[in-house]
């Protein structure tokens, strides 16, 4: 399993229509993906335009190949991609230790 980690910058004062324009985004292209297991956004306490995306993939190639490289990734730009204010940085991470139990 792999987590997507995307850190967001928005616009001051678009979190509403951020939040509604991500979760659609979320659940009409990207939960569509194969490869694709769950997102979860989070809001920054300290940074009140900030986000980070977690998204988890069964392979890396589920996300940057297969996911990338389809319609849907268009599909989910054209949602979200208004309400950046600057491109996301996005790194992919690893497990390597954790307090919930693995499913094998």
């Amino acid at each position: 399993m792999i987590l997507e980690v995307a850190n967001i910058h928005i616009p001051a004062g678009a979190h509403l229509e951020f939040e509604a324009a991500i979760q659609l985004g979320l659940e009409t292209t990207l939960a569509k993906s194969p490869g694709f297991q769950s997102f979860e956004v989070r809001r920054c306490i300290e940074t009140a335009d900030r986000y980070l995306l977690l998204i988890q993939w069964e392979t890396l190639e589920d996300h940057t190949v297969g996911f990338r490289e389809s319609d849907l990734y268009a599909e989910w730009s054209a949602i979200v991609r208004p309400y950046f204010a600057r491109p996301p940085e996005v790194e992919h991470f690893e497990l390597v230790t954790s307090s919930i139990p693995l499913k094998h």
